[in-house]
This record gives structure tokens, sequence and C-alpha cells, in this order.
């Protein structure tokens, strides 16, 4: 039997709930490197323009990953074969691009190390909508109902915790007050965006696929915004200009930032959103990791601020691992099932097939795609722009810690090759 005709189950044992649950903890590690670039928001640089260059990032990181590991051929036949989805993953791009610069804000007014666990309050928005929409941890028992009940608590009070210690420490109360807001704001947009991930995915989308098209949402939503805030499209390209010097590290971040949105992606179409979001959310330990021993955003904080923000960070992070760790028993999976069929029937899909993707085992992941030319020049151009934004980079006036910050790069690479490894042999990347 030829490799292409095993089943995913065939290739490796692995379950998908302990596949879902290493991609959700990989997301984290690359979400939360992702948003280390927007620390240059302190050096003057407005978050509109800051957004507008992690979303150029993202834009070329979501045309050249899928093609280079499924080419786009498959990402074509995928696509065509449920077409009514690509509306829903435009809107969820756009939900991103106003997230994402509301987030940049809240980096600006509070910190790094604090914005992230804020806006991380994204868990309890898709442990709700999960719920309500696609029957997540609906049967799942009393023990189920209180690991995740327990953890939204946990997560809530964390998130108070910080707020606190942010807002009475900050020499600019209003300043921190907008910085809260904004970041919280975040997290309501971040937690619905997982709506149409968890209806592509439930309906037998691919993740590669999907991102694709989630990427012309964000774009044009960060254009829109851009040249409302500044006046006009060619003073949002004069700012873009003056930002040149600068753009090549939020561009950096965009693209590493959809690595772990892809990571994120697996994740709730194998556990839910109600669970691999909340893991992904463990990114905070990393924004903390960055803000702390990179940027050194603690030390202007008191001894008992710091504590706070440590024992913020614990709760929320305690909260997202008791949720995490609640695996779907059997007549939860049920329901599951039952919400994919109700897809399945309003948009006249295939049960069988679709069901086949949602389980690993993708029928068009085990065929082969003709490589086409232009697949060469989409790498190549995205190879380009970071060739160019490199040359044209200039040294910027914020703190770093050199060593640290090598030290938390070499740290991502780890889950990508553990991670990516396990997706290849469980699935395909299907």
């Amino acid at each position: 039997m030829s490799e292409t005709l095993l089943s995913a189950s065939a290739r490796s044992s692995i379950s998908l709930h302990k596949l879902g649950v290493f991609c959700g903890l990989a997301a984290a590690v690359w979400l939360g490197s992702a948003e280390a670039p927007t620390k240059l928001v302190n050096s003057g640089y407005s978050p509109f323009i800051i957004s507008m260059g992690m979303v150029m990032g993202a834009f070329a990181a979501r045309w050249t990953v899928p093609t280079l590991l499924k080419g786009t051929g498959f990402l074509l036949t995928d696509l065509r074969s449920k077409p009514h989805l690509i509306v829903w993953a435009l809107l969820a791009g756009m939900l991103w691009a106003v997230a994402n610069t509301l987030s940049i804000f809240a980096v600006r007014n509070v910190g790094l190390a604090v914005a992230f666990p804020l806006w991380n309050t994204n868990s309890l928005v898709g442990l709700f909508w999960g719920w309500l929409l696609f029957n997540e941890l609906r049967g799942s028992g009393v023990k189920g109902w209180a690991k995740v009940l327990g953890g939204a608590t946990a997560i809530v009070g964390g998130a108070a915790i910080l707020a606190f210690a942010t807002a009475h420490q900050s020499g600019t109360p209003g300043r921190a007050t907008m910085g809260i807001v904004a970041a919280l704001g975040a997290g309501v947009l971040y937690g619905t965006m997982y709506i149409p991930y968890r209806k592509a995915y439930i309906s037998g989308m691919n993740p590669l696929s999907f991102v694709t098209i989630f990427t012309f949402g964000e774009l044009g939503t960060v254009f829109v915004l851009g040249a409302f805030a500044y006046g006009g499209v060619s003073s949002l390209a004069g700012e873009l200009h003056r930002a040149r010097p600068m753009l090549f590290w939020p561009f950096l971040g965009g693209f590493c930032w959809v690595i772990g949105d892809l990571f994120q992606n697996f994740a709730a179409k194998y556990i839910g959103i109600g669970r691999g979001i909340p893991l992904s959310n463990t990114n905070q330990l990393w924004g903390l990791a960055w803000g702390a021993l990179a940027f050194g955003e603690l030390s202007v904080l008191s001894t008992s601020a710091r504590i706070l923000v440590l024992a913020g960070s614990a709760i929320m992070i305690a909260g997202a691992v008791s949720i995490g760790v609640a695996p779907p028993p059997a007549l939860e999976l049920a329901n599951w099932e039952y919400a994919m069929n109700r897809e399945c029937d309003r948009y006249d899909l295939n049960r069988e097939q679709v069901d086949a993707v949602v389980k690993g085992d993708d029928p068009l992941a085990g065929q082969r795609y003709k490589r086409r030319w232009w697949e060469v020049v989409v790498v190549c151009l995205a190879v380009g722009v970071f060739v160019w934004l490199a040359l044209g980079t200039r040294s910027q006036r914020i703190q770093v810690n050199i060593s640290w910050m090598i030290v938390l790069m070499l740290a991502t690479l780890v889950p990508l090759a553990v991670c990516g490894t396990m997706l290849w042999r469980r699935t395909r990347f299907s």
C-alpha cells in the first residue's frame, strides 16, 4: 500500500486530543514571540503603522507558508469545494485586524507584560461561543464543567489583579485606563474571531486554506483604519515611508504570528475553541518573558506590583491549563458531530468526507498536486520583501537585552520542529 493511501491513524498513533494540545502550546510560543516587535510603539511610532507592518508580514506569510507546505493546487481545490466559507475567513481577518490594532495601543499604554494577559481574556469569549454555537462542553459532565468554570474564574480573577496592579502603578492613570480598555476590547474581538475558525473546521476546510483567505480581510481592514486615521491614502503612504527604517521588525512579527496562528488553527480544529484557545493563550508566558527579560518592563514597577503581575499571570495560566486538560468525553464528541452534521445539511456537504477531514484524514491530503511556476514567484517575492526591508533597517532607540533576545528566539524553534513533525506524521497538515 502506498503512503498516500495510508489513513491518518496508520501514519501516527498520537490521538487528536494530544495533537491539539501540542498545537495549542506551540501556538503560544510563536504568538507570544510575534508580539515583541510591538514594543517599537514606545519609540514614537503610531500603533496604526506598527499594525500595518505586522499585517504586511502576515500577508506575506499567509501566502508563502501554505504554498510551501501544500501548493496552490491543493488550496484552490479545497476552497472550490467550500466557497461559502470564504466570507467567514474574510470576516475573521477583519476582526483580527481591529483587535491587533487595539492590542498595540494597549502595549503603548500599559506595557507588553501586562497587556498580554488582559487581552487573553479572549479565551472566555471563545469558550462562550464554542458552547453556544458548536455544542462544545455539552455532555462533558460535572467534572468537565468544573474544570472549565474553574479555569474561567481563574482567568477573570487574574485579569482583575493585573488591571489593579497597572492602574495603581502608572503615573498617568488615564493612560493606563485606556490601555486596559484597549486590551480588554481586543480580547472580545479576538474571542469572537474564533467563530469563523470553528465553523470552517467542522465543515471540513483545511486551516492552510482558511488563513490564505483570512489575510485579505486583515490587510484590507488595517489599510482602511490607517487611511482613516491619517486622513487619506497619500498621508498613510507618507507615514509608512517615514517608518521605513523600522518596518522590518513588525513585518517579521507578523510573519511569525502567522506560524503561531496556524498552530492555533489546528488546535481549534482538533480540540475545539473552548480548549484550544486557552492553551494558546499561555502565550502570556512568552509575552511576560519578552517584556521582563528582553525589554526590562518589570524593572520600573515596585516589588509589590511585580508580585501582583506575576501572581495574576500565574492564576490566568492555571485557569487556561485547567480548561485545556479537560478532554471531551464521548457524549460531548457526539454533540460535536451533531454540530458538524448541521453544517453539512445547511451547505449540502458530503458528510463522510467532512467527517474524515475533521478526524485528520483528509482525502485530498494524500493526493499529489502539480507544482506551479507562480509558487516560486510567491516565495521569491516574500524573501525579496524581507531582504529589501532588512537593508533599510536602522537601529531603534529602545533598550533590549541582546543575550535574552537570542535565547528567546532560539526557544521558539523547538516547538516549531516538534509540533510541525507531529502534524505531518498524523494528518499531513490536513
